[in-house]
């Protein structure tokens, strides 16, 4: 099943089921237009208006207005790529409202604004994944053995120390203290949230590793603070003797702050070895649970609004912290807002968990599934010989590329038409070439399946459809309108020297007008350089070339004025006043070719106005001849009945 991105014959075909659902207002070029439509259209076209427009004039308009859509049609614009990619586009974001499971939604953010309220602590071995599923299967067993020690007594200290993958095991021996809600992956934060003081967590995956927590204590929220600070680094090699002298530097700084607290911004600024957060008077910004290293943490929260701290020691140093301000948990609006953002980021875990749940509730609708079989044959396949050009030669021709992959409302996806969308699939034999074909398989059933739906949103949703209706529609117009009237008005210089020609007496000036190319230079030497070359140009490339040759020493534009519209040009042809060029630095000014005009000469002298007319000329006889090409059946009965 190919999808009919509501494009080309796909659009004919579904807009014939809805079709015949309502009566058939009127026919353009052998093409209905059902009722529904045009009340559609006609009713926003109302609600645009200041005074409601009668029935029979807007009928008019919309005729002329599917005319142009017939004759974009007949040239083909609904076959080019740009067309169809940008229709695609606009159905997919059209449809995903529709295609989202409102109750999930609601349940995560829910989910998020509880634990937006609590602050949890808990413990963490992790073991590290790699790209291959061969080696996660091993790692996932070796997490399963240390989780079985813990179960029956061992110490988790000890095995975290012996076992995880976190670095910071050796100094905290995996307690990562307390946090708050949206500092980890998912996964692991609802572990860690969900599980009770002392408890074992079952093997926990996210996109970096594998998890087991140990659950903490828990605690209502303190929401967030912001604090700046000053800072003197403590290598991690110091001696006792550097760590004194720091330390008595610290305390130093701490003393004048206490004798004059109004000096932190201008010592946070000298004195810090945080250069970042030096430049902004030691601003570390909003944080809350989690997000510092525990002692930064704990000293922050505690002090009053504005209060200066003690000298606090961390693995990177001597702080001396001051609160900025503070406030409690978010509301759950805010919660709502941010979490309905995270949750179109591909990058959260959730965002997975919605697609899969999309899937597996579309397939429900439209009796879809993969076939196992087959994918299991091209994952054996490729993960001992590898995904290549043999690969695709195999596959790729019959038998093989006629096996079914999937079946969707009947429909049958293959073998080969998974390969034409993916073309370009590569990966050496092993777990990586069988994983490469899980999410290629997967990606490409739940791209189908959701292709199902949005058709079926088509057929059946009015809002859906008739959007999606007037947005090709509206697209067709515009293409076609810039081939056939915008671009040749704008572009056709005969054209339009010959339509202003046959028009003149429609452009008239109140007043006469200097023309002329007004040029401005550093000096007097760069002018007379400027002089001798104008003979040698052409009228339609002094400009450009004069730019080009002459760069920074020369301005030039073309004018065509009134009398007192530009003090230079009147200096030059009415005897106004000397004036400074206009361009700073530039001493000598002139105009090349000034002429004084009672009325335009040619149309680039009103050349706005003549594209706007031209413009009009063309449209006007295009619709002349949409009407003498396509034939218009109207079913007056029918346009008697629009609300």
């Amino acid at each position: 099943m190919k999808s009919k991105m509501l494009v080309g014959a796909g659009l004919a075909v579904c807009a014939i089921a809805w079709a015949a659902k309502d009566p058939v207002i009127m026919t353009i070029n052998g093409v209905d237009v059902p009722k529904s439509e045009f009340e559609y259209l006609y009713h926003k076209n109302s609600q645009q208006q200041l005074k409601s427009q009668p029935i029979e004039e807007y009928a008019e308009m919309f005729k002329i207005y599917k005319l142009k859509v017939a004759d974009a049609l007949a040239n083909k614009v609904d076959t080019l790529a740009s067309f169809k990619r940008d229709m695609q586009t606009y159905r997919n974001d059209l449809a995903q409202p529709y295609l989202a499971d409102s109750v999930l939604i609601n349940k995560l953010v829910d989910e998020a604004y509880r634990r937006n309220g609590e602050e949890v602590s808990f413990s963490h071995i992790m073991f590290q994944k790699s790209m291959d599923p061969e080696v996660n299967a091993n790692v996932r067993n070796m997490a399963d053995s240390v989780r079985k020690l813990l179960v029956n007594g061992g110490d988790f200290t000890s095995l975290a120390k012996q076992w995880s993958a976190d670095r910071s095991v050796q100094t905290n021996g995996g307690n990562l203290g307390f946090i708050s809600a949206g500092l980890f992956p998912y996964s692991i934060e609802k572990a860690a949230f969900d599980l009770k003081e002392g408890d074992i967590s079952d093997i926990v995956e996210s996109p970096v590793g594998y998890h087991i927590l140990k659950g903490g204590a828990h605690r209502p929220s303190r929401g967030s603070v912001a604090a700046a600070h000053i800072l003197k680094l403590v290598p991690e090699n110091a001696t006792p003797e550097q760590e004194k002298a720091i330390k008595a530097t610290v305390d130093s700084i701490c003393d004048v702050l206490k004798s004059d607290p109004s000096k932190f911004e201008k010592l946070a600024a000298e004195l810090s070895d945080d250069k970042g957060s030096a430049r902004s008077g030691g601003l570390v910004g909003w944080f809350a649970a989690g997000r510092m290293v525990p002692e930064f943490d704990n000293a922050a929260f505690a002090l009053p609004l504005n209060g200066i701290s003690e000298p606090v020691r961390s693995k990177f140093g001597w702080h001396i912290i001051k609160k900025v301000d503070e406030k409690g948990p978010k509301s759950y609006a805010e919660v709502r807002n941010e979490q309905l953002t995270l949750l179109q980021n591909p990058q959260d875990e959730r965002y997975t968990i919605l697609a899969k749940d999309r899937t597996r509730r579309l397939s429900e609708k439209h009796k879809a599934s993969l076939n196992k079989e087959t994918v299991e044959r091209l994952r054996e396949r490729a993960r001992l010989s590898g995904i290549d050009s043999t690969f695709y030669a195999e596959f790729g021709s019959a038998p093989l590329c006629k096996l079914p992959l999937a079946t969707i409302d009947k429909n049958v996806l293959t073998v080969g038409d998974l390969l034409k969308e993916y073309p370009n699939m590569k990966s050496a034999e092993g777990g990586r070439a069988a994983l490469v074909i899980d999410n290629v398989t997967e990606r490409y059933f739940a791209k189908n399946v959701d292709d199902a739906e949005i058709d079926w949103l088509f057929a059946n949703e009015p809002d859906f459809h008739n959007l999606m209706n007037e947005y090709r529609d509206g697209s067709l117009l515009y293409e076609i309108s810039v081939q056939k009237v915008w671009d040749k008005a704008s572009k056709d210089k005969e054209g339009l020297q010959q339509y202003f020609e046959a028009h003149r007496d429609d452009y008239k000036w109140n007043e006469p007008r200097v023309k002329g190319i007004l040029i401005q230079t550093r000096n007097d030497s760069v002018a007379d350089l400027v002089r001798k070359r104008l003979p040698e140009l052409g009228n339609d490339t002094i400009v450009s070339t004069l730019r080009k040759e002459f760069r920074s020493d020369l301005g030039i534009e073309r004018v065509l004025v009134t009398k007192g519209a530009n003090a230079m040009v009147d200096n030059l042809m009415f005897n106004g006043l000397e004036v400074k060029p206009s361009i700073a630095n530039f001493t000598t000014y002139f105009l090349y070719n000034p002429v004084i005009l009672d009325a335009p000469e040619e149309y680039t002298d009103v050349r706005g106005m003549v594209i706007s007319d031209y413009q009009t000329a063309l449209e006007n006889a295009w619709i002349n001849e949409l009407r003498e090409k396509y034939p218009v059946k109207v079913n007056e009965k029918v346009l008697k009945n629009v609300k």
